[in-house]
């Protein structure tokens, strides 16, 4: 199959890309300047460009700025917004149209839709939550519509907390954890909803084989754990202390709004649609999850 991502650098993109190349597909590299031999797209223009590559059985689409580098101003946050929003509506839009239309489009997307929870187990069925995150997923899938009305199969996979040595906060954490400056932020009592970079390969490809997965989809562990616990599992596996708090009120001065969202709020999600369809998780516990990261 021919099968397109857009954010093909990024952690998750690059290992997807790999893992379907291995297996004999041929990857479309979706990219943002024009070039005569590669497939391109400008979303502040409406363009995109395929060349020859006009059979697109598989659409990836993980393009989007990072949420956690810099602080959150209106810029950074138009920024974040439309990077998701504009570029999956032009993409939504133009395979809507396409007289060859791909088998499935699968969108990245969040669990920052549910907001801050507390305790509150969420499911696919759950409604939408509130704050800047919630907003920006909300319509992040609504821009897969036109997609959908055409007859392509849409997956919006709502992801957690990616862990891998390679990307993404896990890779940001483990400097000071290891040399024992770790600690739970806030309470600690606030839920994390994880992944393993592993899984998410398996799950995307799970998806891509399984005809009746579709809409939302939450890509998370079966076993969401708090803050608390999060902390002291990893400062265990790596033989570190973890006793250098960061209180909320500390983190919301260092990181304004983004601490609010991403290290306080609590979201318990649980994979109701992919324990259903009889996806069997390679990490289902944080233990075993970053023995296997770590090699402990």
């Amino acid at each position: 199959m021919q099968i397109l991502i857009s954010g093909a650098s990024g952690l998750i993109g690059k290992e997807i890309a790999n893992s379907l190349a291995e297996q004999g597909h041929q990857i479309v590299s979706l990219q943002r300047k024009s070039a005569a031999t590669t497939p391109y797209w400008d979303i502040e223009n409406e363009i995109i460009e395929l060349g020859a590559n006009q059979k697109i059985d598989v659409v990836i689409n993980l393009a989007g700025e990072s949420i956690a580098d810099g602080r959150w101003n209106q810029q950074k946050k138009a920024k974040i917004k439309n990077s998701r929003v504009k570029g999956t509506k032009l993409l939504a839009e133009y395979f809507s149209r396409a007289n060859y239309q791909p088998k499935v489009f699968i969108s990245a997307s969040a669990i920052g839709f549910y907001g801050d929870r507390g305790d509150e187990k969420l499911s696919e069925e759950s409604r939408k939550g509130t704050g800047f995150l919630s907003d920006v997923c909300y319509q992040w899938e609504g821009a897969t519509t036109k997609a959908a009305q055409s007859g392509i199969r849409v997956a919006n996979i709502r992801s957690g907390i990616v862990l891998s040595l390679k990307g993404g906060a896990l890779k940001k954490m483990l400097p000071p954890f290891k040399m024992g400056l770790g600690g739970i932020i806030g309470t600690g009592k606030q839920y994390i909803s994880w992944v393993t970079i592993n899984d998410v390969v398996g799950i995307i490809n799970h998806i891509i084989k399984n005809e009746a997965l579709k809409g939302p989809i939450n890509l998370v562990s079966p076993n969401p754990v708090t803050n608390h616990d999060f902390t002291k599992t990893l400062g265990k596996l790596l033989n570190r202390p973890t006793c250098f708090p960061l209180p909320a009120a500390m983190a919301k001065i260092l990181l304004g709004e983004m601490a609010q969202e991403l290290l306080l709020a609590s979201t318990k999600v649980i994979p109701g649609k992919l324990q259903e369809s009889g996806y069997i998780f390679k990490y289902a516990t944080l233990q075993d999850a970053f023995k296997a990261i770590l090699k402990r």
